[in-house]
């Protein structure tokens, strides 16, 4: 009965989705789709055990679920081709109907402030090694482009993205298929500071781009495994409230690569600091994928 409840609950979420974005309501260009398609087709790959995982930009209420009516109606039928997405407790689940409503709509329960070690992440692992997709928002929080930092060349950055991205990149069991995405247009559609009710209510014309970058190359994530204290990407004083552990696929290769051997005595901090290096190199590769689109403000509009 679960089971027929999510798929009613997601299929009618896609398509109302769907019917939105080609309402004439507003536009959408999307750039890429056939990457996302090809990897959630690859059912040899899939099936082996290895996810998907797509990482984006956060930029209004409404980039997740409305960005996926993007997808062909039949993606939305069956739970292989539907996304897991990690949702704040204290922002969607705050009632019995809303808590029943996004858990079948394969949203995992995140508690802010309680660390990467917890069940909503344990379980997106989990469903990434039973071959399923995983999306991301890296900054774990809604940023509307005006509101980014500039570097001392003035180039727009992201909020720096939250560590459990790392850790369920390294934690698989077999290396994920990682794409990066930016999207653009939906802090139109939905701008943050609005009064009540207009808050609730999209903007009409809304121009909406959604574009896939290429898979981010294992060999791109493992070089997180050669990482020193004085690393920019890292901070070698944020060690995880709870012990470390180095598993997973990226785990094991730093354990057969004798990684470990001479500094057992600092396991917790170099683990800390391999995930740091993972997050931030998917980091750079979202902010890559936004300059392309974005140019180095990353909001002028396509």
């Amino acid at each position: 009965m679960a089971a027929v409840l999510r798929a009613l609950t997601v299929g009618t979420i896609g398509l109302a989705s769907k019917l939105f974005l080609n309402s004439g309501l507003c536009s959408v260009r999307v750039n890429g789709l056939e990457t996302l398609k090809s990897a959630l087709d690859d059912h040899s790959r899939r099936s082996a055990g290895q996810g998907v995982v797509t990482v984006c930009n956060h930029i209004s209420t409404l980039d997740d679920p409305l960005t996926w009516g993007i997808l062909p109606a039949r993606y939305y039928l069956h739970a292989h081709t539907t996304r897991w997405a990690l949702g704040a407790s204290d922002i969607i689940f705050t009632n019995p109907i809303f808590r029943t409503f996004f858990n079948l709509g394969h949203t995992l329960e995140t508690f802010r402030g309680t660390g990467i070690y917890q069940a909503s992440v344990n379980k997106a692992i989990s469903q990434l090694n039973k071959g399923h997709w995983v999306h991301l928002f890296g900054e774990g929080k809604i940023n509307q482009p005006h509101t980014y930092h500039k570097d001392v060349n003035g180039r727009a950055l992201l909020p720096r993205f939250k560590w459990g991205v790392g850790r369920m990149l390294m934690e698989t069991k077999v290396p994920p298929l990682v794409i990066p995405m930016w999207i653009t247009g939906f802090d139109q559609l939905m701008p943050e500071g609005r009064p009540f009710p207009n808050k609730y209510i999209p903007r009409i014309g809304a121009r909406l781009t959604v574009t896939f970058g290429h898979p981010i190359p294992a060999d791109e994530i493992r070089r997180a495994l050669i990482v020193e204290r004085n690393d920019g990407d890292v901070d070698a004083s944020a060690v995880a409230k709870d012990p470390e552990r180095l598993e997973g696929w990226l785990g094991d290769e730093a354990k057969a690569k004798g990684l470990l051997l001479d500094i057992s005595a600092d396991k917790e901090i170099y683990t800390s600091l391999i995930r740091q290096k993972v997050t931030a190199i998917i980091q750079r590769d979202v902010e890559a994928l936004g300059r392309r689109v974005s140019g180095d403000s990353l909001q002028r509009e396509p």
